[in-house]
């Protein structure tokens, strides 16, 4: 497909012959990297895909980068507003949703080499004021549920903006928030956990958040175009949200992206690609000066728990999983109109990032992803590897998994599973024969038919028919249950946050 086919496929043929094939700008933030587009017929035809995918998922822009065995390759494609269409180059800016998650676990081990915090640490050891609604929780909590999804609260909360009282007002907002499982029972995706090891950060270096990241990761590492504050961001060439509605392209409005320690932030390609490389470094800053042992940066790619009834696990604040026996460490990113995406394969010496402004961008993701590890490294999912797919953005399980035949008994799921303080639940039934999930998430209604793939594990397919305008992707989403230590199912995992049975 031709650039120019793919512009006119999303409506953007006023600028398509404008579109720069390799856009580097003068004075950018490329930190020492190479664009070796040029020399690898590999970096192109990942390209020529993701224009395919572009089109068939009507996608506006994408920022695209990789790095093999030390040489960089980026390459922006399509638009940052259609409504102000200027060309997606590798420093425009981008909000990088939940990857921030990452760059709080670097600024959180810096502090522990440091001696200022330990991860096996109570929280309240740091936050003498910290609770939540039950005590013996709030006593245990430490610093490493917090980085690793296993607070055992609902975690789908996001701090209001309070200017600089931000996280310190959110940690007295969660005071009466109920466990759904004792800390480190249970991964859950858990952006309140991050909201805390937030503050935790704040206290302990008595910068507010946006200087503490600064501080520790940001300029130490010669990020340039890196930023948590939005209103600073947004004063560079910036990707706008999009969606579809009736049929066509909108920018979504207004943008207002999280305000907390769980996914402030926004980079470029080329200060996150420069941000990736150092992961699979030596731990040394853009001048040569220590900011992480090797031995750190080898801790945030370990296992620190299973995702169980997956057999995905956790790092500290990576998302680990195997493929072929390789370790890959990745963290996505979803707001509503943005989805973005960055993997590690340390073993291979391989990282490469997406960068996306359109809500569907997460099924371009999903495509290309499987597609560069394939061609780059040999590296696949099994069929029905019991992977469980929520890595801080959206995958859709049917891609490898095949329905187990015959489906398990329904009885041992059928329940109410609430996420208290939230509305938002799952009731499992069964209606005509087929096990059925109805509820809500993120506010959104769902009537979905579980298919169960692998024990305890299932994905949906909708009861009915969706518009182009529905902004949660149901199908092949991963529903998982999980039991406890007597066998019993307890809890129900919808897309990563867990529901506990009434």
């Amino acid at each position: 497909m031709k650039r120019r086919d793919f512009v006119s496929l999303t409506g953007m043929g006023a600028v398509g012959a404008s579109l720069p094939r390799s856009p580097w700008p003068e004075g950018g933030s490329h930190a020492g990297l190479l664009n070796a587009a040029e020399e690898d017929p590999r970096f192109e035809e990942i390209a020529e895909l993701i224009e395919a995918k572009m089109a068939e998922h009507r996608v506006t822009g994408v920022a695209f980068g990789l790095i093999k065995d030390g040489v960089a390759s980026m390459r922006g494609f399509g638009l940052t507003n259609v409504d102000n269409p200027q060309p997606v180059t590798p420093d425009t800016v981008f909000p990088i949703a939940s990857i921030t998650k990452t760059v709080v676990a670097v600024a959180v081990l810096r502090l522990v080499e440091q001696g200022r915090v330990a991860l096996d640490a109570p929280v309240r050891e740091y936050l003498p004021d910290f609770r939540v609604s039950d005590e013996a929780a709030s006593r245990a909590v430490t610093v490493r549920h917090l980085l690793t999804h296993t607070p055992g609260w609902e975690g789908q909360l996001e701090a209001a903006d309070r200017g600089d009282e931000t996280h310190a007002n959110f940690v007295t907002s969660i005071r009466d928030l109920p466990q759904l499982a004792r800390p480190g029972e249970v991964w859950s995706y858990n952006n309140a956990g991050f909201g805390v090891a937030g503050r935790v950060l704040e206290v302990l270096t008595g910068r507010v958040i946006h200087d503490a990241l600064r501080d520790l990761v940001f300029d130490p590492l010669g990020l340039t175009l890196a930023f948590t504050r939005a209103t600073t961001a947004m004063t560079y060439r910036f990707a706008a949200p999009h969606n579809e509605r009736e049929g066509r392209t909108v920018v979504l409005r207004p943008f207002t992206p999280p305000m907390s320690a769980s996914g402030s932030a926004a980079m470029s390609l080329s200060s996150l690609m420069a941000y990736a490389r150092f992961h699979l470094g030596d731990g040394l800053g853009s001048s040569g000066e220590p900011v992480l042992t090797p031995a750190s940066l080898a801790l945030m790619r370990t296992s620190q728990g299973t995702k169980r009834p997956t057999t995905d696990e956790m790092g500290v604040g990576w998302h680990l999983r195997r493929l072929n026996g390789v370790l890959t460490a990745v963290h996505c990113g979803t707001l509503i109109g943005h989805c973005l995406h960055l993997q590690l394969v340390p073993e291979r010496d391989l990282t490469f990032a997406f960068l996306t402004n359109h809500m569907q961008g997460w099924r371009l993701i999903s495509d290309v992803e499987r597609a560069i590890l394939e061609l780059y490294e040999g590296l696949a999912l099994a069929p029905n590897q019991r992977t469980g797919g929520d890595r801080g953005g959206f995958e859709d399980m049917t891609a490898h998994a095949t329905p187990l035949s015959p489906q398990p008994a329904h009885g041992q799921y059928l329940g109410r599973y609430e996420r208290p303080p939230l509305e938002d639940l799952v009731t499992v039934t069964t209606e005509r024969g087929r096990l059925m999930a109805n509820g809500s998430i993120f506010g959104f209604p769902f009537s979905l038919r579980l298919v169960f793939w692998a024990p305890d594990m299932a994905y949906a397919e909708p009861d009915r028919p969706l518009g182009d305008d529905v902004i949660y992707p149901y199908r092949g989403v991963p529903v998982e249950f999980i039991r406890d230590g007597s066998g019993e199912v307890r809890w129900c995992r919808l897309s990563g946050r867990i529901g506990r049975k009434g």
